[in-house]
């Protein structure tokens, strides 16, 4: 077995209506109940959408408000499976983009 980053940057998600997203975090629920049910599932979740509320640590111990770097871009969410290969890692993040609606990046952890 394998563990697999499948992830979506904030950006990607565009500009919708509450109601689509009621409907998206429905759909996106019941991937992660498929999950669970085959027992791949690690973790999933989204991420506080003000990047600016993170905060950094640095290999001294020096915590600094904010994000390390600015940058336009900032991780919106992630699900962690723990799946057999590639292909597997592949199928887990078509159902979750398609129920999101929006692209995932998918890579694999060591």
């Amino acid at each position: 077995m394998a563990t697999y980053v499948i992830y979506f940057n904030q950006q990607w998600v565009g500009d919708h209506s509450d109601e689509w997203f009621r409907e998206r975090g429905r759909l996106a629920t019941a991937v992660v109940d498929e999950m669970k049910e085959a027992g791949v599932h690690v973790f999933a979740g989204g991420l506080e959408e003000d990047h600016k509320a993170a905060f950094s640590v640095d290999p001294d111990g020096t915590i600094s408000p904010g994000p390390h770097a600015p940058t336009d871009e900032y991780l919106g969410g992630l699900t962690i499976v723990d799946v057999a290969d590639d292909e597997a890692a592949q199928l887990w993040a078509r159902k979750i983009a398609a129920a999101c609606g929006w692209p995932q990046e998918v890579r694999r952890a060591y």
